[in-house]
């Protein structure tokens, strides 16, 4: 291919790519500056370092410094049975992460009213097989890292809501 037609090709593609909106993740802006979330569980510590790292906002440790506060209510983890072989062996199992939050004002009101997010997995089981128990664990990391993900760009959409609002 000859340079004029290579050039021709690459701006073509050029102009494709962003006619469709894609965009690369950049950093998150949130409606406050500093947020506390308290505790130091797993799901926490990974919650703290995606917001330093890839927002606007700062971690603080004390609650009375924060412009919000990231309240877990509930997180939960379950295993359910999805199918059986024809001896009775479980053949299939659903893995399943669940946790409940809101992100309150200290002010008075909330950026993000009580929400729940559920994330499942399919996994199949063999009960020869020893590695299971951590693809399992691998898939609830995942899903961890996934809800963080959801949780940011819930965050960076929020406005705030005051209390005669809700």
């Amino acid at each position: 291919m000859n340079h004029p037609l290579r050039a021709l090709l690459i701006l073509v593609l050029a102009a494709a790519l962003a006619g469709c909106g894609f965009k690369l993740r950049g950093p998150q802006t949130f409606p406050f500056q500093t947020i506390a979330v308290p505790g130091g569980t797993a799901l926490r510590v990974e919650i703290k370092r995606a917001i330093e790292s890839h927002s606007n906002a700062s971690v603080v440790e004390n609650v009375k410094e924060a412009d919000a506060v990231l309240e877990i209510t509930r997180e939960a983890t379950e295993k359910v049975i999805l199918s059986l072989t024809t001896q009775g062996r479980v053949r299939e199992y659903q893995l399943r992460y669940l946790v409940n939050y809101r992100v309150a004002r200290t002010a008075g009101g909330v950026y993000v009213p009580p929400s729940t997010i559920l994330l499942t997995r399919d996994i199949t089981f063999n009960d020869q097989i020893l590695a299971k128990e951590t693809e399992e664990q691998l898939l609830y990391d995942e899903m961890r890292s996934d809800f963080v993900q959801q949780l940011m760009r819930r965050m960076a959409a929020a406005k705030p809501i005051l209390p005669d609002q809700y």
